[in-house]
């Protein structure tokens, strides 16, 4: 795929939900690659540096393993410390960044592929946004795990995209209401 040619497709899979004062993005995808690929995709930094928008400074696949992840496109490049809760290969993956967890769920289908979820805690005014984010972050993702790179899209970046002004206003809009 030409980068140049990238649009992001409609608005679809994700979710929120309200616990308290905290909010969390759900968003699920399905790929067509392994569990095994797709769990090398999330932990191995060389992977991550290609669709996160984040950079790791190792891997993110051992329990009690210390990593620091910078953001990407972001003002002044914030780091943040973070040490890996959860890693049981190749279903699930918890640590923190910036600030909230994240929790990658993996699914093998019978397909051979993985039902891929992300659990994010997010700040209710930024949810359309970080769902519009992860989406362009996933399908860069499933790119790269068909063995045709596009590259990173993530931060600032992701916005000079055509469709992605869609993407965010299609989000904002299946959100609309859930206040509750």
């Amino acid at each position: 795929m030409d980068r140049a040619k990238y649009n992001p497709g409609p608005a679809s899979g994700a979710s929120i939900q309200k616990d308290g004062e905290r909010w969390t993005l759900i968003l699920v995808r399905e790929l067509r690659h392994s569990p095994d690929k797709v769990w090398e995709a999330l932990t191995d930094p060389a992977h991550l540096r290609e669709w996160a928008p984040f950079e790791a400074d190792a891997s993110l696949g051992q329990v009690g393993s210390r990593v620091k992840l910078s953001t990407v496109g972001a003002p002044a490049a914030p780091v943040s410390e973070t040490t890996i809760t959860r890693a049981d290969f190749p279903k699930l993956l918890e640590y923190n960044w910036a600030g909230g967890p994240l929790r990658w769920e993996l699914e093998a289908l019978d397909s051979g592929g993985t039902r891929l979820r992300l659990w994010t805690t997010i700040d209710r005014r930024f949810i359309a946004m970080g769902a519009a984010g992860w989406h362009i972050c996933f399908d860069v993702l499933d790119y790269l795990l068909s063995e045709s790179p596009i590259g990173r899209i993530a931060g600032p970046e992701a916005l000079k995209f055509d469709g992605w002004q869609c993407l965010h206003a299609e989000y904002a809009k299946q959100f609309e209401g859930s206040d509750t």
